[in-house]
């Protein structure tokens, strides 16, 4: 038996049934590996990741090939790699847009697929503490870009510099600037999951999230002008700009068309990434499933 009190302490005893006890508190590691299991039993999270890889590759190799293959004889091997040429073609912008796209789907439907399928309602009744479950979401999607991103962006450029070496200007990963694009580029992919999570929070609603998170990723920064300040400010803060400083050569912080410093393109990075994240765990806090 066991012996409950009444809320006034007045000392009434009340009685359970024999063998009902309270459920354990579910611990944070039993919520990861909670969320670990969702994602990994969707064949659709491997097939979209393999697919969406595959189609960056190809944007990025394609492109180097394509230098390879008209290169002139007698062109300025030098020039093209002082001009950070190859940084260019080691991780392309429409390779880097793919992947920004991509990422913020799969980030957006892994947290309304649940909506959608019920599954939601099932969680937080076993499991009423929302932010935890949230923020496991948020760590196991990370933890599964974060690799894949790494893998992505290190294949792109080796591949794509092994293409430009044989016509002379592909260039090492200690060159200046490569390393840093290469960490960029791996990075891409889990800060725009974790925006795309978001969305997804937010919405609750498939496509709509998806829709949503290609207007924040790729139509703002082409609305936005860099020949006024606040504009350009803006257009600076948004995460592909931020990822197009880590390519850049030449920088020229007068002119408001160029971006940020490499510091200002790393903020950018952290804040977008560590706002996304606190969005999707806290927006579920008290809300009607």
């Amino acid at each position: 038996m066991t012996d409950t009190r009444t809320r006034d302490g007045a000392g009434t005893a009340e009685t359970s049934p024999p063998g009902r006890e309270a459920a354990p508190r579910a611990r944070f590691t039993d919520l990861l590996a909670a969320e670990w299991i969702k994602l990994r039993t969707l064949r659709s999270t491997w097939w979209g990741l393999l697919v969406s890889g595959l189609v960056v590759l190809a944007f990025n190799i394609g492109t180097a090939w394509d230098t390879y293959r008209y290169w002139r004889p007698g062109s300025d091997a030098a020039g093209y790699i002082a001009d950070g040429i190859p940084l260019y073609h080691a991780f392309t912008t429409n390779g880097a847009t793919v992947l920004a796209l991509c990422a913020g789907a799969f980030g957006a439907l892994a947290v309304t697929g649940e909506y959608t399928s019920g599954l939601a309602r099932t969680t937080f009744t076993a499991v009423p503490a929302r932010r935890p479950v949230m923020a496991a979401k948020v760590l196991v999607l990370t933890a599964v870009t974060v690799p894949f991103g790494a893998v992505l962006a290190a294949v792109s450029f080796w591949a794509t510099q092994a293409v430009l070496h044989r016509r002379g200007v592909g260039v090492p990963l200690d060159h200046p600037g490569a390393l840093r694009l290469v960490v960029a580029s791996a990075l891409l992919a889990p800060v725009c999951v974790l925006v795309g999570a978001a969305l997804g929070a937010l919405l609750r609603h498939g496509p709509g999230a998806v829709f949503a998170s290609i207007g924040l990723l790729q139509l703002l920064p082409l609305v936005l002008t860099d020949d006024r300040y606040w504009p350009a400010l803006l257009d600076h803060a948004t995460v592909l700009s931020a990822w197009v400083r880590f390519s850049e050569t030449v920088y020229d912080p007068a002119d408001f068309a160029q971006p940020w410093s490499v510091g200002g393109a790393w903020t950018v990075f952290a804040v977008t990434a560590v706002v996304a994240g606190l969005v999707t765990v806290a927006v579920e806090h008290r809300r009607d499933l």
